[in-house]
């Protein structure tokens, strides 16, 4: 049962995307709602005055212990730590931990497809959402909403949807610890090394990803990553219908797609049926290929017809600062994956490419190890430039795999303004340029959208 939100003390940590959206939604709904975020009131005055209409009081510069006198939840927004003082005294009173997604989940009409995993997971919850707008779109009664951790969070649109609508829904890890209620269609497309500067060890973060099947029914269905340790792994955890894609062949009882040189297929009750021809996808790398094999095995689970599937997945172009053409002049390609915030993001994006590489890599380190994408590096890159804050990680990991597979260049800078400098001097003709820098964004920008921006604005401003 959904919860009587009037006059309840809710206190929400972090004022950005999911903060605001709750604090508004809740407020507007009767609770009592105090906002607090680390950051000042300067820097705060755009996101005040947006709820300044709304009786919201503020905490700003901290998380003060006081704010939970009284409080019935603590909603921790996605980019928050959870091991807070705040957080770990208000387990200590016995009060409620929450956050925008639990809410939505608790009060939303309609069904509802939950992505998430490692890597690829807004790529194919953007390409879902296709499918299912596509779908829906024939029905003019009917709509498709899309985002979560992507977009608009959901809460914000939750009181405008209908039993006929269907929600598709970006979940991250952070979310996931603080729910308790899970989608009708739940998918985990890959489990990897990511975020342990978060959640420590791999078995916490395993165990973050698996919430999103925990609280299912007999009467939904899971989506697995059938070739991922990962993700299957957990297909122990499905309590309803078990639908699985990867390029490996389906087994005879199972719902899925696969890959078939050169199509991929949708096996549906021991009957094969091809769906598109490899190059009919706009998409570049075996990475955005599983990523369509999974988008197809989630609408197959969500019930989208085949025909909105096909049409949806032919159009699609791709998503911002995933693998994005930003440029293409003087015979250098220059690509955006700003996404790319795990060296095994930045492996995916190197696969996608036969051309020469300038790779640049940098970022914030999230404690993931280099080892790995630095024998890439050696095997598969012309040029890498270094740059951010774990400049030196990545230099003593790129010193360590030195194989003499071939001979490549190395320069390290500060900044990534001076590392697209850099690539510009050593890029020749036929030459891929390519940011994906393995590390997250937040030692120079607020965000990946923001990093990815930046680039994009650099190169063309190249002369």
């Amino acid at each position: 049962m959904a919860t009587d939100w009037t006059n309840k003390r809710v206190v929400i940590l972090g004022a950005a995307r999911q903060g605001l959206a709750l604090a508004r939604w809740l407020s507007e709904h009767g609770a009592r709602v105090i906002l607090s975020d680390r950051r000042t009131e300067q820097e705060m005055a755009a996101a005040r005055t947006s709820l300044e209409t709304l009786p919201i009081d503020w905490a700003l510069g901290g998380h003060p212990l006081e704010m939970l006198d009284g409080a019935d939840v603590l909603c921790v927004s996605g980019g928050v730590p959870t091991n807070l003082p705040i957080v770990d005294e208000a387990v200590r009173r016995g009060i409620s931990l929450s956050n925008d997604t639990q809410i939505f989940m608790e009060v939303v009409p309609c069904k509802t497809v939950g992505i998430t995993g490692s890597a690829g997971k807004t790529t194919t919850t953007s390409l879902v959402g296709a499918m299912a707008k596509a779908a829906l779109s024939e029905n003019g009664s009917s709509r498709a909403f899309v985002g979560g951790n992507i977009g608009d969070p959901l809460i914000s649109h939750v009181d405008a949807m209908k039993p006929n609508d269907m929600a598709i829904l970006e979940i991250s890890s952070f979310q996931l610890e603080q729910m308790s209620v899970s989608p009708d269609v739940a998918a985990i497309l890959n489990i990897t090394p990511n975020h342990l500067d978060r959640h420590g060890t791999m078995e916490a973060y395993t165990a973050a990803k698996s919430r999103i099947l925990e609280f299912q029914s007999a009467q939904d269905a899971a989506v697995l990553g059938r070739d991922d340790p990962g993700a299957w792994g957990l297909h122990g955890k499905a309590r309803g219908a078990l639908h699985s894609f990867g390029f490996s062949k389906m087994e005879e009882e199972s719902e899925g797609t696969y890959y078939d040189d050169p199509f991929l297929v949708l096996y549906e009750h021991h009957v094969d049926i091809p769906l598109l021809r490899r190059e009919q996808i706009q998409l570049r790398g075996d990475h955005n290929v599983m990523n369509v094999l999974a988008a197809f095995a989630i609408g197959h689970a969500a019930g989208l017809p085949l025909d909105a599937m096909l049409t949806a997945a032919e159009a699609f172009r791709g998503v911002p600062h995933r693998l994005e053409l930003v440029s293409n002049r003087g015979g250098v390609c220059w690509y955006n994956d700003s996404i790319a915030t795990a060296p095994e993001r930045t492996m995916a994006a190197i696969h996608s490419f036969r051309e020469p590489i300038v790779l640049l890599l940098g970022g914030r380190d999230k404690n993931l190890p280099w080892e790995d994408l630095a024998r890439l590096v050696h095997e598969r890159v012309e040029h890498v430039v270094i740059f951010g804050e774990a400049a030196g990680k990545i230099e003593k990991a790129l010193q360590s795999g030195r194989g003499a597979v071939k001979p490549y260049s190395q320069r390290r800078v500060a900044t990534l303004r001076e590392a697209v400098t850099a690539a510009a001097e050593v890029a020749e003709p036929g030459d891929v340029v390519l940011l994906a820098p393995g590390g997250t964004s937040f030692d120079e920008f607020k965000d990946f959208e923001e990093r990815g921006e930046k680039y994009r604005l650099w190169v063309q401003e190249l002369s």
